[in-house]
């Protein structure tokens, strides 16, 4: 297989010997990328990725992993949303802020600190277009357009009214253009750039955000513009509430959800044909990925008893430690560059996404960035991710850690330390945590903590580090943005 193909390597070269004037000159080889990352998708609701207890068709996902490359063993950078994106946008876990536990309910100021760099920026000042539509559940203001004064979300609990302005939303955090909403709950409130523009009922919002993403690709195609996009769609799919539209309804013979994953398959492949019909496939990296695992609202009890496993052999979901809260779809096609109908078993994480797309530019990542990010853009193309870092961290809905090094799994935490059956508090008596070795038992059911205490002495001191340092990776000293992070949840025997 190709490593990198000719564009590539002049861009590579040129900007090694020319500085802005190589930017300039070579914008036009760089690749366009597309990432969308689905809400809740779990990894056994992908059926190539599941084809024994896939019983959801999702023929675009599958198509493209015929066309590209399935990692097996992708994470979520934390079992639920928020964090998820804070990651994947700056390259640094979420826990590292003030976000130690749960999600953010919006009506508050950014979690991504204004001076902090996103995969947005660096690709804005690389030349790039970049474009969000979809959810951003990062927080951000409202303000009132006359006075300028800060909505309380206790006085908007069904959503910002129109005309409201968002000073610190995605259009200050990298990106040129913004369309979509804050968070699930408030998915009636649509928003362009920084301005609250309709409420809308939550069932029009995937074909609206399938149809912009599809009018966007289609304006830039249009320009016939040397410039190259960067595309970011996190879809509202197939989170709550769970309502596709009514053309999908029975689609799946599964329920609504079963039919909100498949329009959801339809959107992916909305936008392959985009990019299909403007003759802009061969020059685009296209990501498909998901947030973290299925949530229970699902229904998950009766999709296993139809014949569907929402997270294919993997224990848990949502929420949890465990491989189901946080193993997730990730398929990626880039044709010239990836090899159509490969894998990799390789260990990734969200987080790695910001360091592989500044080596696809050719850029080393920005100071003050990236304290979690190990580029991927060798397992592209067939080879070894080459890395100092030694593993990455797992981290729940209600913040217990886990630590993944090679095969072996640690979690400081006596049950799914999610949601999950046994909980926490259902967990009192259980040892005061676990370990699993993923290659002999990858459905975690046979802890090993205990058995092998130097083991679970190195990996605790690895994930120490990692929390104490402020990073993952080599780099620049970093601190936490919170003092001190508490790593054992649910307390020590």
């Amino acid at each position: 297989m190709k490593r990198i193909n000719a564009s590539l390597s002049c861009i590579l070269l040129v900007l090694l010997c020319g500085g802005g004037f190589a930017a300039s000159k070579t914008a036009s080889l760089q690749p366009n990328i597309v990432f969308i990352i689905c809400d809740d998708l779990g990894y056994g609701d992908v059926q190539c990725l599941n084809p024994e207890h896939g019983k959801i068709p999702t023929p675009s996902a599958d198509t493209l992993a015929d066309q590209g490359i399935i990692f097996t063993d992708a994470h979520s950078g934390s079992s639920v949303c928020t964090p998820t994106r804070y990651g994947l946008l700056t390259g640094r876990y979420s826990w590292r802020t003030w976000l130690q536990r749960g999600v953010v309910k919006g009506f508050e100021a950014n979690l991504i600190a204004e001076d902090r760099p996103t995969v947005a920026g660096f690709l804005k000042e690389q030349g790039y277009h970049t474009a969000m539509i979809g959810k951003w559940h990062l927080n951000f203001n409202y303000a009132d357009p006359e006075s300028g004064d800060l909505l309380k979300l206790n006085d908007y609990k069904d959503g910002a009214p129109v005309g409201a302005q968002i000073p610190d939303g995605p259009v200050t955090r990298g990106f040129d253009t913004y369309h979509g909403f804050h968070h699930s709950r408030h998915m009636n409130v649509v928003i362009e750039d920084d301005t609250v523009i309709e409420h809308d009922d939550p069932v029009n919002m995937l074909p609206r955000l399938t149809r912009k993403a599809v009018e966007t690709i289609d304006q830039y195609a249009a320009k016939n513009s040397d410039k190259p996009f960067f595309l970011y769609l996190p879809l509202n799919s197939p989170h709550t509430p769970i309502v596709p539209a009514p053309e999908w309804q029975g689609k799946s013979g599964l329920g609504d959800y079963g039919d909100f994953v498949m329009q959801t398959d339809a959107a992916l492949g909305a936008v392959m044909d985009a990019l299909d019909r403007n003759g802009l496939s061969e020059n685009t990296l296209v990501i498909f990925t998901s947030d973290n695992g299925c949530s229970k609202a699902a229904d998950i009890k009766s999709l296993r008893e139809k014949g569907h496993w929402v997270s294919a052999e993997y224990r848990g979901s949502k929420a949890d430690l465990w491989e189901g809260g946080h193993r997730v779809p990730f398929i990626a096609r880039w044709p010239g560059n990836i090899e159509a109908g490969s894998r990799s078993d390789q260990t990734i994480c969200l987080t790695d996404v910001f360091a592989t797309f500044a080596e696809i530019a050719g850029e080393t990542v920005p100071a003050g960035s990236c304290e979690d990010s190990v580029s991927f853009l060798p397992a592209l193309h067939g080879q070894p991710v080459v890395s100092e870092r030694k593993g990455i961290i797992h981290h729940s809905y209600t913040g217990h850690f886990g630590y993944r090094e090679a095969d072996w799994k640690l979690l400081l935490a006596r049950g799914s330390g999610g949601w999950t059956s046994p909980t926490e508090k259902e967990a009192q008596d259980a040892p005061e945590a676990q370990l699993y070795n993923l290659a002999a038992n990858p459905c975690e059911t046979k802890s090993l903590y205990q058995t092998n205490p130097e083991l679970d002495r190195r990996l605790l001191r690895h994930l120490e580090d990692y929390v104490r340092n402020g990073r993952s990776t080599p780099g620049p000293e970093s601190e936490n943005d919170f003092q001190p992070i508490e790593l054992w949840k649910s307390g020590r025997d």
